[in-house]
């Protein structure tokens, strides 16, 4: 530590939130194995949800810091987007976060997305998927289909997404998939 000075704030946050994310990649662990299928979800379906019930037990470890006081909300929040930003699965698998009123918290580090409202964004056939995404949330969490470009392109593909309410920031949390184009968009 030296010379009494002790451990720097930044160290101090980054090494609280190494121990959040160990904590809650623990306890995420699933003891019985696969998740029992559900009826009508694909194996894609069923990886997106649980991958977003991952990252909202993350989220929940470190909302519990500052629900003890340990942290600020604002701190909270930004401990929580930087998880989300760098939080990866399989291949090319990311999260993103949205408020309930449509601003983006967290899109793959875009700057030019993060912190913008998004509540009136159409895809390609016109759906305002970000509204939907946040009434899918609000009623329990839900899957959408909508088109939307994959990172650094700019054609829309379709996807297929999942959504999730984190309400102690009032963020809606999802994930998603590519469907296989030759397929188009599943209906809901």
């Amino acid at each position: 530590m030296g010379k009494g000075k002790g451990v720097c704030p930044m160290k101090k946050t980054f090494l609280a939130a190494l121990a959040i994310l160990s904590l809650a990649l623990v306890a995420s662990q699933k003891p019985f194995g696969q998740p029992k299928r559900e009826k009508g979800l694909s194996p894609q379906d069923l990886l997106i949800k649980s991958e977003v019930e991952t990252a909202i037990s993350m989220l929940q470890t470190i909302s519990s810091k500052q629900e003890n006081g340990e942290l600020t909300l604002e701190q909270a929040k930004q401990l929580g987007a930087g998880l989300l930003r760098g939080l990866r699965y399989g291949r090319d698998g990311y999260f993103w976060a949205d408020t309930t009123e449509g601003v983006n918290v967290v899109l793959y580090g875009r700057k030019d997305v993060e912190g913008k409202n998004r509540l009136e964004s159409r895809d390609k056939n016109g759906k305002f998927f970000i509204k939907e995404f946040i009434a899918r949330a609000k009623a329990g969490g839900g899957y959408v289909n909508y088109w939307f470009p994959k990172k650094d392109q700019t054609t829309p593909l379709p996807k297929r997404g999942y959504v999730e309410l984190f309400e102690p920031f009032g963020w809606v949390v999802g994930t998603g998939y590519y469907l296989a184009t030759d397929k188009g968009v599943r209906k809901d």
